[in-house]
């Protein structure tokens, strides 16, 4: 079995009991928050931090394995990280803010011309569930459930809207990176980042996990439904089928404007084989 950073890293996270979900009224009724259920956890182990192009440098080298991004031959790029004189591409109609982009892969995440090196402690991205799901089986491990997620974001607090509490920026300081400004068209960085960070920024939860809300979105195990059953439930794994994989804590791209979806209950999907510029993942590790 390889060995990685975060094998050597991973944090026992305890079972236990909580309370999963949200009914906060943020205008996403369809994303099926709620209504808070009560959720037996099983222990489980989970990275403290997201996936780096490092660690999965090391694992497209020693196994040759190509991401979906790198096979169809373009992935989905935030138009403010394309230089001024970039040719015209083609938008995604309800998020023109997000443009096609050929030769956009984890290797150049801002398209050709954009190496990674020196980004080599910064969340991989433009990698599908599929990719995500590759890594996590060479690493021996898994993508976590999103139950397991969302029980590990919290980091032991109960109900509270951040993995911090509730206030956004205690004591005037940032705690995540996400979008400060107008969407798309400015951004103050008063949290000094425009683009990914490094996958240990800013202060870790209860549990010692660094970034669960901000920088990029996870991948979990799930499809995705927006039904849940309102009973009691011990370790549930989701809908046997479905068209779209949760996705889970929002990204450096997120704001209370447009995506406020950088909350322990938010939730959101996207189908297997979708890769973009503010989508990663961590592993998890059975106890």
């Amino acid at each position: 079995m390889p060995i990685t950073p975060q094998d050597n890293d991973a944090i026992a996270i305890p079972g236990g009991r909580f309370r999963m979900g949200g009914e906060d009224d943020v205008g996403y009724p369809s994303d099926g928050e709620g209504p808070i259920r009560d959720v037996a956890i099983s222990a489980f182990a989970l990275s403290p931090v997201a996936v780096t192009n490092d660690d999965f440098a090391a694992f497209a080298d020693a196994t040759g394995y190509r991401t979906t991004a790198e096979t169809d031959g373009w992935s989905f790029v935030f138009a403010g990280l394309l230089p001024e004189n970039f040719s015209p591409t083609r938008g995604v109609a309800s998020a023109p803010w997000w443009r096609q982009v050929f030769g956009a892969s984890w290797r150049n995440p801002h398209g050709p011309n954009s190496p990674v090196e020196n980004r080599g402690d910064h969340p991989v991205v433009h990698v599908s569930w599929f990719d995500a799901a590759a890594y996590c089986n060479w690493a021996g491990g898994r993508l976590p459930t999103e139950a397991e997620w969302e029980y590990a974001a919290r980091g032991g607090l109960e109900q509270k809207r951040f993995p911090w509490g509730d206030d956004e920026t205690p004591g005037g300081e940032h705690r995540c990176n996400v979008w400060q400004g107008e969407f798309p068209m400015s951004n103050s960085l008063a949290d000094g980042w425009y683009d990914t960070a490094p996958v240990d920024t800013f202060a870790p939860n209860g549990y010692g996990l660094y970034n669960m809300v901000g920088n990029v979105w996870e991948w979990c195990a799930d499809w995705f439904s927006p039904q849940h059953q309102p009973q009691a439930l011990d370790d549930p794994i989701g809908p046997a089928t479905g068209a779209a994989r949760v996705m889970r804590g929002g990204s450096f791209l997120c704001n209370p404007s447009y995506c406020f979806r950088y909350r322990n209950a938010a939730r959101s999907s996207n189908t297997p084989d979708s890769s973009t510029g503010n989508l990663g993942f961590r592993i998890s590790y059975d106890q």
